[in-house]
Formats: structure tokens, sequence, C-alpha cells
């Protein structure tokens, strides 16, 4: 039977917040949170912090939390868990999830919906929630236009998809959470950027602009990404609408 395994991408030379996963929120490191959230979501096998720095690994490790050493030249976070991934005999058919470890407030739910996602044969999934009407020009949100099966067409920082005459139209954005089957995963690592990938600087367009295709869940939860100082005080009040 497959497992499903989470693995946390934690780096600690993040440009615009160095040491971003040992950034204190409500009192906790905040991989610690991330690390909480997976746990609570009782719908993975195993949960693993991946990082290359030591003292992230002592922090976790200070937690009881479980740590795996990784490269340091890693390009992005799926690189990392396909690191994680590689090193791990067993079946082709585990799914590893990429939850961001800078996503303290993740809702439970969230999780559950994804790791659900892959009770099927599915390559790839990922989570998408109702688009806000004024997020649509915002490049920082992510769209996704899906096909009538919840497939992933395109994802864009653009306002999509295009209403010409006007009618209302159903819009999703994207939450930057992954499901990979074991096999999938390590293709994808090992495959080259393409050129929309590069134009849009989104590495999901990489996947299908191989013929990956990526399942779309539901979801009406929004994860609170941490990228600087500033937004700490936002992912404790996100922390504080969790249940208990």
């Amino acid at each position: 039977m497959s497992r499903i395994i989470a693995v946390i991408p934690a780096r600690y030379a993040a440009s615009r917040f160095p040491g971003k996963p040992l950034a204190l929120i409500s009192g906790k490191p905040m991989v610690q949170h991330v690390w909480d959230r997976c746990l609570s979501a009782r719908c993975f096998d195993e949960v693993t912090i991946a990082t290359d720095d030591a003292r992230i690994a002592e922090v976790v490790r200070g937690f009881n939390g479980s740590v795996e050493m990784t490269a340091a030249t890693h390009a992005s976070g799926t690189d990392r868990v396909a690191e994680v991934a590689a090193k791990r005999p067993g079946d082709n058919g585990d799914v590893f999830v990429n939850v961001q470890g800078d996503e303290p407030a993740l809702h439970p739910e969230a999780l559950w919906t994804l790791a659900r996602a892959f009770d099927g044969d599915l390559a790839m999934a990922t989570l998408v929630r109702p688009l806000d009407e004024d997020e649509r020009t915002n490049p920082n949100v992510v769209k996704v236009v899906r096909d009538e099966q919840g497939f992933a067409r395109y994802f864009s920082r653009a306002d999509l998809p295009f209403s010409r005459d006007g009618a209302p139209t159903k819009r999703w954005a994207h939450l930057g959470l992954y499901g990979y089957r074991r096999a999938t995963l390590l293709k994808l690592a090992a495959l080259p950027p393409t050129a929309l990938e590069k134009a849009e600087c989104l590495e999901q367009l990489r996947a299908l602009g191989h013929g990956i295709e990526i399942f779309c869940g539901e979801t009406v939860h929004r994860g609170q990404a941490v990228d600087s100082p500033a937004d700490v005080p936002f992912a404790e009040a996100a922390l504080l609408r969790l249940p208990r």
C-alpha cells in the first residue's frame, strides 16, 4: 500500500528573510508550527523536515521533530523534497507532499484534502481556492485555469480566464502545496525548465510543459505565507483562527 509522506523544506539562507524557518511566530519557531499543522492533519504516514542547515536541524531535534540533511545546492523546495524521495527505498507509487516551510497557519483540512486526492491513481496534485475579485490583478496571487475534470491547464500571474462578454466566471487561486508520486517527483526534478516557467517564474509550469498532469483539489482555506518580517503579525493572527 502506498504511503503518504509530508516533507517540509526549510532553508536558512532566504534572501529576503535570512533564518526564516527559525523566526518566532507566537513564541515558537515557524518550522515547528508547520510541523504541528502536518501532525494535526492526521493524514500522513510520516512527516519530516528537510534542511541544509545545522541550526535548523538542531531546533527541529529540540522539539522532537524528524529532520533530514540535504544538499545546499538545491534551487527549489521541489528539488529538496526529491532528494528525500530518492534516498528512500520503496514503492514508486508512494506520495511525497511538499509542505512549504513558510506557511505556519496551514489549515489541517487543506492538507487532508491534498493527501486524500491520491486515493486514486493521480501522478501529481495541488490545491486551489476561490479567487477574490480584488486579487485578479495582483501578480503575487497565482491564478489557475482548470478543465472540467479539475486538472490544471495553465497557471499564471495574469488575470485569467478572460471573459469577453463580462459574464461572471469561476476563478481560482493557487495554493503552493504539491503532492507527487515518487516516480513523478524524481522525473520532474530531472527535467529542464521550460520557457513558460521562466517567463512566469512558476515552477509548476515545468510539469505541464513536459506533459505531467496536475489535479487541483478545492479548498476554502487559504494560507498566510511569511515572506518577510512584516508578515509575522499576519501569520500570528491566522494562527488564532485555526481550530483548537
